[in-house]
């Protein structure tokens, strides 16, 4: 797929893709999205951490109703009181994160993706958790909690 370059405020930025694809490690999983993302962050928080044993975590939020599992159902389960995550259940890849109480959205996880380049991380979450020795000079904006926060 050809991708577009936009200007703005004298950067380049890729155009997102409206359709995207990806799925598990081992390929049993696979999934399509179906609109652009709504965020694409790093996320510095504990859980992200233990649930993929990674220092950080690339996630991309798309409106529920775009994301359909086309080859095979992710495993669900409760990471916490407030949100549900879901891996896939013969090779453990993680997939998504999904917060109870906000069923509308859902976060995949951006190296899922069959093309992780399509999507562009735009800001730091979480980063009051940030594990000391991990450093990302990469200019994007940085929120101490969830997006949005300072």
């Amino acid at each position: 797929m050809a991708q577009r370059k936009l200007a703005s405020k004298g950067k380049k930025k890729t155009a997102r893709p409206a359709r995207l694809e990806g799925g598990c490690y081992c390929g049993l999983v696979r999934y399509r999205i179906n609109a652009k993302p709504l965020y694409v962050v790093h996320c510095h928080c504990g859980m992200c951490r233990r649930a993929s044993g990674a220092p950080v975590v690339t996630w991309l939020t798309v409106d529920s109703k775009n994301l359909t599992f086309t080859r095979a159902q992710p495993v669900f389960f409760s990471s916490s009181s407030r949100a549900d995550r879901s891996f896939c259940d013969r090779c453990g890849t993680s997939l998504t994160f999904q917060y109870k109480a906000r069923r509308e959205t859902i976060d995949v996880t951006a190296c899922s993706l069959n093309d992780p380049e399509q999507i562009t991380p735009r800001s730091h979450v979480h980063t009051a958790s940030q594990l000391s020795w991990i450093r990302m000079d990469d200019g994007l904006r940085r929120y101490k909690s969830e997006l949005g926060s300072k």
